[in-house]
């Protein structure tokens, strides 16, 4: 499934993506904020980009790449909605990676709003989350814009730093739009 916004294309990854998946996912900066820390090679991002296709037969969820309408040739991006347990929570994840050189354009507000419009006018939703880490407050900027609010801090066993946990329902999302129609 393909789809546009004002200045983004979306279109589901596909195996000739993962030069570009290492790129952004390998770069210490775009990982600052994961303490997994960067992908280690080509061949995890290989890993990774595998099970993505795989899951993306689920209706209404999945991988995109992101690219700009202007030049739909390079990737500038991935980002995805996706089911997932996030420290014992199921959720419809919403998550997104951006190269450093399109970070503060506006793009991931852009990505984020898209995505939930579709999440649920489409997707037929009725909750979407993001979990981020404390002080990554660029994410934060773009999820509060998009109209996510804080539920939680939620500790994650895995790693010292616990998770912020920020979470929109499709009431939430459709009073925000009659609020911005006005």
């Amino acid at each position: 499934m393909h789809f546009t916004s004002s200045r983004l294309l979306l279109r589901p990854v596909i195996p000739g993506d993962v030069d570009c998946l290492f790129r952004i996912y390998g770069d210490p900066q775009t990982q600052q904020f994961n303490p997994a820390g960067p992908y280690p090679s080509l061949d995890y991002a290989r890993g990774i980009l595998r099970s993505w296709l795989e899951h993306s037969n689920q209706p209404g969820f999945g991988h995109w790449a992101i690219l700009l309408q202007e030049n739909p040739h390079e990737i500038i991006g991935f980002g995805g909605l996706t089911p997932r347990v996030v420290c014992g929570y199921h959720i419809n994840n919403l998550g997104y990676r951006f190269a450093p050189q399109w970070w503060g354009k506006g793009l991931a507000t852009e990505f984020a709003r898209s995505v939930v419009a579709w999440g649920f006018e489409q997707g037929k939703l009725s909750e979407i989350s993001a979990v981020i880490r404390p002080g990554h407050s660029a994410s934060q900027h773009v999820l509060e814009k998009t109209g996510f609010h804080f539920e939680r801090e939620v500790a994650d066993p895995e790693y010292p730093s616990a998770r912020l946990f920020f979470t929109l329902t499709k009431a939430q999302w459709r009073a925000s739009q009659g609020a911005d129609a006005k």
